[in-house]
């Protein structure tokens, strides 16, 4: 696992937290409107495409260093 796994799973974590917190936040008057549910699903889809996008670029970082490998190996 390297430096942007780490730091990629920690974003998502904190993310978890945050929503968490603010899902509770919304959650403090007793009663959960229909803004409190809409915000809480804007921030589950901020989050998910926050969570892909990570994902994508960590996808992206081994494929380059895959061809840069493959590069390197290449018989000249």
């Amino acid at each position: 696992m390297g430096y942007e796994d780490v730091k990629a799973e920690a974003k998502e974590k904190m993310r978890n937290v945050d929503n968490k917190a603010k899902e509770t936040w919304r959650k403090a008057d007793g009663d959960e409107s229909l803004s409190d549910k809409v915000a809480n699903a804007g921030d589950d889809i901020r989050d998910t495409l926050g969570n892909a996008g990570d994902e994508m670029r960590r996808g992206a970082e081994d494929a380059r260093e895959a061809s840069e490998r493959d590069v390197e190996d290449r018989p000249l």
